[in-house]
């Protein structure tokens, strides 16, 4: 297992994370849990959706088995990148052209003039998709290479562009500051972009592309497109079950209280820096190295890996999810309250937090496992275990949303996310979990976890009563 890259990876994000906290606590003094942060979260659901499936490893996870197989990988990967490139340009002037009804397919239970007020901001955000696909693509390269520290800390840029644009417009009226962020996420897209060609260039990988630009009609190419073809949609479906599930759980927040939507928001940011920083900076880090391994043949070194890894998701995560659900009200005051965001705003997101950990475990280890789907081109088998879990998902937030509120929107996530990692263990071999279980380190993890439980309970009664 490579240690090494795991920890350049989990340090970038960290970054990343750190700087999107900054952002998304100023963000939270500037405009609270109101109707003004509830329309841009809502005009940035979309282009953030897609920069999570794209940039979090649904697109690598479907293109990297493809590129490593291919004997022509400079056409191979120019004509795949031309072909999304173009889809999704037109994509995004047809949203510019038309933005109202995109709005209201993310917010069904707004009326048409609050609709009409956040779909300026829904075109202007827009336009992050395409450029976080150009980072994507060139990150899927930089992997294969085995570097990634350029693309862990790029996200780091959108935040920074984000929390400048706060910073000027921090006074400014709610309109202006919603009209800054959206202008502020394009403007960090284009500085991902720049900073990754910048890093191709030290890899000499431009003249993988030029030559797929000057070959690309070659003919022997196309079985290849194809297979990718037959992996893609499954691959990118397999990988989206969380973004999806957050993508519904905001369409359904619209029919609930004013700032349910900003409860969501704030409450998955927290939930997203260790599932980051633990789950998919291993999975990123691990999936070159299994993907040659298996296709070398080499299985017995892919599952070692696999056991290594597993154990320290295991701890890290075990540890996480108990924090977060113990600790989550000193957490989410001393991150959030403030300026315009209040007590009872910092008490929903509260609850809503603790629902989203109860999935913490089970995403992180599902993210690992997933692995050897992808790496076998299981893209199919992985789509159908994800659509159970969005099924499940979903089903579950119809029926907890009324009686609980944003709060069960987040539990029937975490409920999705035990029927993925259930069904993907089942998939990859319940015997080999089983065989991974068998270890010193399993009553370890449950000596240290029940010790750590009684820590954070003292600790978060200490921490309470200083707060309030």
């Amino acid at each position: 297992m490579r240690l090494k890259s795991i920890f350049t990876n989990s340090f970038g994000i960290l970054f990343s994370r750190i700087t999107g906290l900054g952002r998304d606590v100023l963000m939270a003094s500037a405009l609270g849990a109101s109707v003004w942060s509830d329309m841009f979260f809502v005009a940035f659901k979309l282009p953030n959706l897609f920069r999570r499936i794209f940039a979090e490893g649904a697109f690598t996870q479907a293109f990297m088995p493809s590129f490593v197989a291919s004997r022509q990988k400079g056409v191979f990967a120019t004509a795949i990148f031309l072909r999304f490139l173009l889809f999704l340009g037109a994509f995004s002037l047809l949203i510019t052209l038309f933005p109202e009804p995109i709005t209201k397919a993310l917010a069904w239970g707004w009326e048409w003039e609050q609709i009409g007020l956040t779909a300026p901001l829904t075109a202007i955000n827009f336009w992050y998709l395409d450029l976080i696909f150009i980072v994507t693509f060139l990150a899927t390269l930089l992997q294969y290479k085995e570097h990634f520290a350029t693309t862990a800390m790029s996200t780091a840029l959108l935040n920074i562009s984000m929390i400048v644009a706060l910073w000027l417009y921090m006074k400014e009226d709610p309109k202006s500051v919603a009209y800054a962020l959206s202008f502020a996420v394009v403007a960090g897209g284009v500085l991902q972009v720049a900073v990754h060609f910048i890093a191709i260039k030290q890899f000499n990988l431009q003249r993988l592309l030029i030559g797929g630009w000057k070959y690309r009609n070659k003919k022997n190419v196309e079985e290849e497109k194809a297979h990718f073809n037959k992996l893609f949609l499954p691959g990118i479906w397999g990988n989206s079950t969380p973004q999806i599930s957050a993508f519904v759980d905001t369409i359904l927040a619209t029919f609930l209280m004013t700032g349910s939507v900003s409860y969501l928001f704030y409450a998955n940011r927290v939930f997203q820096l260790p599932l980051a920083i633990i789950a998919i900076a291993t999975a990123t880090a691990l999936f070159p190295t299994v993907s040659k391994a298996i296709k070398n043949g080499q299985e017995t070194k892919a599952y070692a890996n696999l056991d290594k890894a597993f154990w320290l998701l295991a701890f890290l995560l075990s540890f996480a999810m108990l924090g977060g659900i113990l600790l989550a009200e000193p957490i989410v005051w001393l991150l959030f309250e403030r300026g315009k965001f209040t007590e009872l705003q910092t008490l929903e997101t509260v609850s809503v937090l603790q629902m989203y950990m109860v999935g913490l475990l089970p995403f992180g280890l599902a993210k690992l496992f997933s692995l050897f789907l992808y790496a076998t081109h299981k893209h199919l088998k992985a789509a159908k275990i994800s659509l159970y879990s969005l099924i499940t998902s979903v089903s579950g937030s119809l029926i907890l949303m009324h009686p609980m509120g944003a709060s069960g929107l987040a539990l029937a996530g975490s409920i999705g996310g035990w029927v993925l990692f259930i069904l993907t263990v089942k998939e990859v071999g319940v015997d080999r979990f089983y065989a991974i279980l068998r270890s010193k380190k399993l009553l370890y993890l449950l000596l240290g976890s029940g010790l750590f439980t009684l820590l954070l309970l003292y600790l978060n009664i200490w921490l309470t009563g200083l707060i309030r």
